[in-house]
């Protein structure tokens, strides 16, 4: 039976307690029919819960990697201190192997390392302390960078507007309160009214499953559509915007982001309707000149051929399932960051936004993941 309304952002992974605690998620692949908060009690879960797409949507992969990192430390004895730093690194490497798109997995395990190491010499339990501190701070970062996104953006939402998205970058892809969405939710505070249209985003339709959800919870009017329809919602001037998240962006502003995201941005390139990502720096991959060098993941077979457990294909039909697609930056009107708004993005203007965050991305130069 599905549970009754929500208000208020979710908190899609969190930690509850201190070193005797334990880390929980939202199941995002039992949404909408029942919403459900399951522990993760060791590394292997955690893996296993990003890989399935349980916690899903690049800032929330991230505050996961952290947090698991804390589970798997806390399973190491407090001495020898050593102990502690080798279950470090293997969870790590572990979780790593999870999902290569979503470049804020590597920035926050990177950054989970370097605290690892900032307490080294104190004492195995004074590093699982730190590792617990810098796991929650990458979650409330992450919360404020969202709202930041949000009020960034808002003004985009205008009176009787039409926005169309794609996918899930709502507060159930993130900490709490979403990268695309945020705007939207900002705006709705405001008491400003306007229309949704949903991309049910096949093949795992975490737009009609999550979206949908999230934006009925808030209140706003919104309406669900299928893959194929955005183009003659489009063309009936429904849509005013469109309005999308990332997984990882190039220097050069090339963004990665759902499968079928660079159709839409083509859709609304050829109606002459805005795009516009929102994504909070950490998605940022200035070590990668372009779109062409982001690795993107490919699925199995079945989330095609069996859509959520029935057979929908021939059997032994061939799949192509990749996860993600690659849109050029010069189809994208702008970069909502919580630093500001990037208009019509290119290198330079990326690079001067970002500025110190440099700083930040630059541990994402030893982290690229491997195709």
């Amino acid at each position: 039976m599905a549970e009754p309304a929500r208000t208020g952002p979710e908190q899609t992974v969190r930690w509850v307690g201190g070193l005797d605690g334990h880390m929980e998620i939202i199941d995002q692949t039992l949404l909408p029919a029942e919403h459900k908060v399951i522990v993760l009690k060791d590394v292997e879960a955690v893996w296993e819960a990003i890989r399935a797409l349980r916690v899903r949507g690049a800032p929330a992969i991230g505050v996961a990697a952290a947090m698991g990192v804390v589970v798997g430390a806390l399973a190491a004895p407090d001495e020898p201190e050593e102990a502690v730093h080798e279950a470090v690194r293997k969870t790590c490497d572990h979780l790593a192997t999870s999902r290569p798109t979503a470049v804020n997995l590597f920035w926050a395990l990177d950054r989970m390392k370097r605290a690892t190491l900032a307490c080294q010499g104190r004492g195995g339990r004074a590093v699982k302390e730190c590792l617990l501190a810098e796991a929650k701070a990458i979650r409330n970062e992450d919360a404020d960078m969202c709202r930041a996104i949000g009020d960034n953006g808002q003004h985009l939402i205008t009176e009787d507007c039409g926005v169309l998205t794609h996918c899930n970058a709502g507060s159930l892809a993130t900490a709490e309160y979403g990268t695309a969405l945020a705007p939207l939710y900002r705006a709705h505070e405001r008491g400003r009214k306007f229309r949704v249209y949903v991309d049910e985003t096949r093949p795992l339709l975490q737009g009609a499953r999550l979206t949908m959800w999230e934006l009925q919870q808030a209140g706003i009017d919104c309406t669900l559509i299928c893959d194929n329809m955005a183009a003659v919602v489009m063309r009936e001037g429904k849509v005013d915007l469109v309005l999308v998240g990332a997984d990882r962006i190039a220097a050069n502003g090339d963004t990665a982001n759902k499968i079928g995201t660079y159709g839409v941005a083509v859709l609304a390139k050829h109606h002459r309707i805005p795009m516009y990502v929102a994504a909070p720096s950490s998605t940022f991959d200035l070590s990668i000149e372009s779109g062409d060098e982001i690795p993107i993941e490919e699925r199995g077979s079945e989330e095609v051929t069996h859509g959520f457990g029935r057979r929908t294909a021939p059997t032994d039909a061939k799949v192509y399932c990749p996860a993600f697609d690659v849109t050029p930056a010069r189809l994208i009107a702008g970069i909502i960051t919580e630093k500001g708004l990037i208009g019509k993005p290119t290198r330079q203007r990326i690079a001067r936004l970002l500025g110190t965050a440099k700083k930040t991305a630059s541990p994402q130069r030893s982290q690229r993941p491997q195709r």
